[in-house]
């Protein structure tokens, strides 16, 4: 099943999609279920949204892939490398990042997102999946330059617009099956097995949970294979999974602060 958030008719809502339509929901699935409403909305006109907005926090996993881990000039840490994205970085498909004047080298990292769909602390990595509500695309979008200077990660991958998300939640998806391509302009500049990843999405959860109480709509970023590379203004970065979709976003420079 894949839930959508979208705008239509200047509302906000929720649907389910159903081929070329979305069967629209009386709110949000992740506390008021899937109960339909009876109205329908063609997909060509409803703007797709970020599928989730998270209530708390976006918890990323870094050097998650051997071969990344080896171009940042590195091996992959023996247990999931973890750091947080604020939910103001959060954009959705079609929306524009924005490079920050305070960056000279703004990256695109493609990866698989997992969406909490149940409050999760200190679960075991067998009972993980049952926490899941779905999947969905995310781009880690990373101020290299600052990521380097700072030493840590939070300025470097929390500017606003530095997280899209989407196009929709996918409760169906089996990550063993799918593959990961990144694009810039067209040209596949990621591209990779999702089997690659080092740390599973239970073993990730397990060991988040462990740390802090995941909530429902908390996103988990699982991390980016090799390829991560620069974009500039004007261009367009895709990111595609199998079974989930095409993340597709534009790039614009940020105006100067006068």
């Amino acid at each position: 099943m894949k839930i959508a958030r979208f705008s239509h008719n200047d509302a906000i809502t929720y649907g389910i999609v159903d081929e070329q339509d979305l069967v629209v929901l009386a709110g949000d699935p992740l506390f008021a279920g899937y109960e339909p409403t009876g109205a329908r909305v063609p997909l060509a006109d409803a703007a797709l949204l970020a599928p989730v907005i998270p209530r708390s926090k976006v918890v990323c996993v870094g050097k998650n892939y051997h071969d990344h881990a080896a171009e940042m000039g590195g091996v992959a840490p023996e247990e999931p490398l973890l750091f947080l994205k604020p939910n103001t970085s959060v954009i959705g498909p079609g929306d524009t990042i924005v490079r920050p004047t305070l960056s000279a080298q703004t990256e695109y990292e493609g990866e698989l997102a997992v969406v909490i769909g149940r409050i999760a602390k200190n679960v075991k990595a067998e009972d993980a999946l049952d926490y899941v509500l779905g999947y969905t695309i995310a781009n880690d979008v990373t101020a290299r330059d600052l990521q380097r200077k700072d030493g840590q990660w939070s300025r470097a991958k929390g500017f606003d617009t530095f997280c899209p998300l989407g196009p929709v939640i996918e409760t169906d998806f089996d990550p063993a099956s799918a593959t990961i391509e990144t694009r810039v302009n067209g040209e596949v500049r990621q591209q990779a097995p999702l089997t690659d990843m080092i740390h599973s999405v239970p073993a990730i959860i397990e060991y988040a949970s462990a740390v802090f109480t995941l909530l429902p709509g908390d996103v988990i970023l699982t991390g980016t294979p090799a390829g991560v590379g620069t974009f500039v203004a004007g261009d367009t970065v895709e990111v595609e999974i199998s079974g989930l979709g095409i993340l597709r976003n534009s790039v614009r420079d940020a105006l100067p602060v006068s």
